[in-house]
């Protein structure tokens, strides 16, 4: 059974940062990074931390794309400065090939720099206006001694024609450039140490809208150029949807749900994730005449200096209980390629104003809608129920 069309298939290659046999470029193992508040006065002590990123873990293959989405402050860009290095962690693993690079210094990180680049989110603020583009995009390529210096300028050229621009518009400066062709600047950079993993931070969040396709096509085409695999960092979820097979929604420092882009969207399970989607504009059910129903989330955000007990989105969710104040909930495996943490995993479809486990949750090719929900309590024991769906119209237990 599914809900998804075929164009919704087709808008990258099917992948998963758990595939089985990829090879594994990047595998995070309880990230963590805490910010020490310090207390006023002539002597400082620490006195709190913030829980920027607490626990996160997650795969990437060589030349996939994983989406990272969330609330503003959830902990997105922190996770992608820890992975370039930028930040240093405080506890957990970045295995990237095989090796831990979290530990490593400056010095010892040199050599990897290259291969892990990133893409900064402010196009105005992350070129320096004193330089000319020839100087932003060549300096990379002079630290690493990645080309003589006669074929600088040759090179730094090849990589403005990659990206869109004008070659001979290496002696100007950012100044003289729109916001959209900045961050094709910026990414003719991160390109030029040709690396194996680049960190989008969300690259078109401050571009027009007729801007963004063309920055998210480009990274699109250099994708699958060069096999670079991505870390795109983004609040826009239909760019998500379109750039990334597999998608991680993060919130107050944690990832409380990671899978493929089919069952995220389609069959979100985390509480949290559905208030996320139903923000969302709905093309698809527009098209039809339909309305998405609106989750509506109660309160604000906790303080990630005293997060809550327990589950961190117990103090939002309509369907907390009193083991959410207790337990945090793991991880936890529900299907091939996706996780979740929610102790009411089996009860996905309920929200606040449709206390019901069944939820209309799209339509076929044909237009017709289809209802799935938990399976009832006697099937619960039968081999595979974790990986399926219980159809409530034709009472059967169907695969995910």
């Amino acid at each position: 059974m599914s809900t998804v069309t075929n164009s919704d298939i087709e808008r990258a290659p099917e992948s998963s940062g758990a595939a089985v046999g990829n090879e594994t470029l990047l595998e995070v193992r309880d990230l963590k990074k805490y910010f020490p508040v310090k207390s006023g006065g002539v002597i400082r002590r620490t006195v709190a931390h913030v829980q920027a990123v607490d626990g996160v873990s997650f795969t990437l293959n060589k030349g996939e794309s994983l989406g990272l989405v969330g609330e503003s402050g959830c902990g997105k860009t922190t996770t992608g400065r820890l992975i370039t290095r930028l930040y240093d962690p405080t506890a957990g693993e970045i295995n990237f090939e095989g090796n831990d690079i979290g530990p490593l210094t400056r010095r010892q990180m040199m050599p990897i720099r290259s291969e892990i680049q990133m893409i900064f989110q402010d196009p105005y603020s992350s070129l320096n206006p004193r330089h000319t583009v020839g100087t932003i995009v060549g300096t990379p390529l002079r630290v690493h001694n990645m080309v003589p210096e006669k074929k600088v300028l040759a090179r730094v050229q090849e990589l403005l024609e990659v990206v869109g621009l004008n070659p001979e518009h290496y002696n100007r400066y950012p100044s003289e450039f729109s916001g959209g062709q900045r961050q094709r600047i910026g990414i003719a950079r991160a390109l030029a140490l040709q690396p194996k993993l680049l960190v989008a931070d969300e690259p078109v969040s401050a571009l027009d809208v007729s801007i963004q396709a063309q920055v998210v096509n480009l990274l699109g085409d250099v994708q699958e150029e060069f096999g670079i695999a991505f870390l795109f960092i983004a609040h826009d979820l239909s760019i998500v949807r379109h750039f990334c097979p597999d998608v991680a929604v993060m919130y107050l420092g944690k990832i409380v749900e990671i899978g493929d882009r089919e069952t995220i969207y389609e069959r979100p399970h985390h509480p949290y994730t559905q208030a996320l989607l139903s923000a969302a504009p709905d093309v698809k059910q527009a098209a039809i005449g339909g309305r998405r129903e609106r989750i509506r989330l109660e309160g604000d955000v906790p303080s990630p200096i005293n997060p809550p007990s327990g589950c961190r989105f117990r103090t939002r969710c309509w369907m907390a209980q009193e083991i959410c104040a207790k337990q945090e909930p793991p991880l936890m495996q529900i299907g091939r390629r996706h996780k979740v943490a929610c102790h009411f995993a089996g009860e996905l479809h309920q929200t606040p104003d449709r206390p019901v486990t069944a939820e209309i949750l799209g339509v076929d090719d044909q237009g017709n809608s289809s209802s799935v929900g938990p399976a009832p309590a006697e099937i619960h024991d039968q081999p595979g129920y974790a990986d399926s769906w219980y159809d409530l119209k034709t009472k059967s237990v169907t695969s995910a």
